[in-house]
């Protein structure tokens, strides 16, 4: 419990108990600002409830949530601007949310139909968008962050002033991949900011068998760039830190590493059972500090919230879930002609003839389909 106490101690905070603010740390963001936070990280909370309750009733096949990592990952990407890029793991909808990714592509994409963007080709909660500068979700662990650093060294070389924020659990920093970026981005100062949601679980494997360190932001010293541990259920703090991270990136000082101490409240994803390697009170315990509640009261202390906004909101943002599921569960799969498209700018011979071929058979497969 010392030491709990003691790592708690050294974090980054704005946000202290009961929606105080500590002296002289709030960001001074405008009303509708905070009030765009707090609605993006509810509705990241309704959107995952809801995709469990589905997957439990066999209407999807597989999600993976953030409950209790929402301020870590949208206050980070409110720190950015639209020409900014976000490189996910695969918990960061509510930094897509944030970023204009509609809702009905997010469950189209869910559940793989004729009108998912990425054609049914990827696993659920797998998305993209170029428009939006949003990296497509990367399952290997800690694949993505070569791919952040590559993307900011390219915005440099091409003298755009765009900085790239890569996200990631403490489990990717067991990755190559990790220390390999985070070595070059040190090198050549790629306007990179390395964002570890450090949720202390990484499937079933504790914090303290992932690294001898103390923490995960002194890693950064051995690349030689900072690294900054922040209250990662603290989401002010975190657009505070990621905020000028992102600045000093943008004008040339290189990347910086954020370790956002947060807690991963439910399970690593619907396959997974957590009661098999970690206690409940333990999860109770880290509720206590959720930090949709902890940032509705600071709302509260501004006199921008209250219960019955906050019950308004709920059924709004629930309303709009289910209409929108509504009209996207009955959309059938994509054409199975689809599987060879997208590839080559003009499909070469052997895929012509493939593509024909399963056009042919699925209408033969139509045919026979009982009336």
């Amino acid at each position: 419990m010392k030491a709990a106490v003691a790592v708690e101690e050294k974090l980054v905070r704005v946000l202290g108990d009961g929606g105080r603010v500590d002296q002289g740390k709030d960001p001074g963001l405008a009303d509708r600002d905070l009030l765009t936070l707090y609605r993006t990280m509810l509705l990241n909370r309704l959107v995952d409830e809801r995709m469990f309750r589905l997957q439990r009733q066999g209407r999807i096949a597989f999600y993976i949530g953030s409950a209790g990592e929402e301020a870590a990952i949208i206050g980070a990407a409110f720190a950015l601007e639209d020409r900014d890029w976000v490189v996910p793991c695969y918990r960061e909808f509510g930094a897509a949310y944030l970023r204009g990714f509609p809702l009905r592509d997010f469950f189209c994409q869910v559940f793989g139909n004729a009108d998912d963007l990425i054609r049914g080709r990827q696993m659920p909660v797998h998305i993209a968008s170029p428009r939006l500068h949003l990296l497509s979700v990367s399952s290997p662990v800690g694949t993505q962050i070569p791919h952040a650093v590559g993307l900011a060294m390219a915005a440099r070389i091409r003298k755009l002033k765009e900085v790239t924020l890569v996200f990631f659990g403490e489990g990717a920093t067991s990755e190559g991949d990790f220390h390999v970026s985070m070595n070059f981005a040190g090198v050549f100062k790629a306007p990179c900011v390395f964002l570890c949601r450090n949720n202390q679980w990484a499937i079933s494997v504790p914090g303290t068998k992932q690294t001898a360190a103390e923490s995960i932001d002194i890693k950064a010293r051995a690349y030689g760039f900072e690294g900054i541990r922040v209250d990662g259920n603290d989401v002010l703090a975190v657009y505070t830190t990621t905020r000028k991270a992102v600045e000093k990136a943008r004008s040339g000082g290189g990347p910086t590493l954020i370790e956002a101490f947060t807690y991963r409240q439910g399970p690593h994803s619907t396959s997974d059972d957590p009661r098999s390697y970690r206690g409940e009170e333990e999860v109770e315990e880290w509720k206590k500090k959720d930090p949709i509640a902890r940032f509705r009261q600071y709302l509260e202390a501004r006199k921008l919230w209250d219960e019955d906004r906050d019950m308004t909101l709920a059924r709004e943002l629930n309303d709009q879930i289910l209409s929108t599921l509504k009209e996207v569960e009955n959309i059938g799969p994509p054409p199975p002609e689809t599987a060879v498209e997208d590839v080559y700018a003009e499909i070469p011979w052997h895929l012509r003839e493939q593509r024909e071929e399963i056009i042919r058979r699925a209408a033969r497969q139509r045919q026979s389909w009982p009336r």
